[in-house]
């Protein structure tokens, strides 16, 4: 028996769990890639190249593509392979639907449930946004955070788990418009100040205002992407 006990060798991880890693880190790098723009809209997707890109097999590259494709950020193109869904202006359209519907509901929800503790820090921190945007890139990096605070703080508010998760869904697709507005720092200012407008309302409980001011934001911010196709039309497949 000692013999035995003495030749046992350490445990090595289970095959399956070595996939499932491989295809959650290629889910990761692609899903980064095209929110970056790296990946641009349009662009193909083939199985063996991207694996070797990446450096997995190609059976947790399909798990990662069948991932995205529900997440809506890639489809089947015709005869082999996959693509980057496009960005056009018709579907910037219908995002924006679908965020006025979404967001200013949840903009009304916060407003009544909200923690005010919460939202009085992050009013504090939108102040700083003006400063914080003349900062290079790193003012800009620190900004978006304050926006994915703001988001992380309304969800919390809501506290409705559906809702949340098509807020997320949303954010997914916005993520890949908002690099349009990323060097338009006259624009950057003025969402400071639409969100700055939009957490007083929600610290104040006032529902109406709440939703209002997001409809505003989100006209404005519509209006500027479309005005920063309309100056660079490549920017769809860019």
């Amino acid at each position: 028996m000692a013999g035995i006990t003495g030749s046992t060798t350490a445990p090595t991880a289970p095959p399956a769990a070595a996939a499932v890693s491989a295809s959650e880190r290629a889910y990761r790098q692609l899903r980064d890639e095209i929110l970056d723009g790296v990946l641009a809209p349009g662009a193909g997707l083939l199985e063996v190249e991207q694996s070797d890109r990446i450096g997995v097999s190609r059976t947790p590259l399909r798990a990662a593509i069948a991932r995205l494709i529900a997440d809506g950020l890639v489809a089947g193109r015709a005869g082999r392979g996959f693509m980057v869904t496009e960005m056009s202006v018709d579907s910037i359209h219908e995002l924006y639907e679908l965020r006025r519907a979404l967001e200013e509901h949840a903009a009304r929800i916060a407003a009544t449930r909200r923690d005010p503790h919460v939202f009085l820090e992050l009013r504090d921190q939108f102040r700083t946004a003006p400063e914080l945007l003349l900062q290079g890139e790193a003012g800009l990096h620190r900004y978006y955070e304050l926006i994915d605070d703001f988001d992380d703080a309304l969800d919390a508010a809501v506290g409705n788990p559906f809702l949340v998760t098509a807020l997320a869904n949303v954010r997914t697709h916005l993520a890949r418009i908002r690099r349009l507005a990323r060097h338009n720092p006259a624009r950057l200012r003025a969402a400071a100040a639409e969100h700055l407008l939009i957490i007083e309302a929600i610290v104040a409980g006032d529902t109406s205002l709440a939703a209002h001011a997001t409809h505003v934001h989100l006209h404005q911010s519509l209006s500027n992407v479309l005005a920063a196709l309309e100056a660079n039309p490549a920017a769809q497949a860019d």
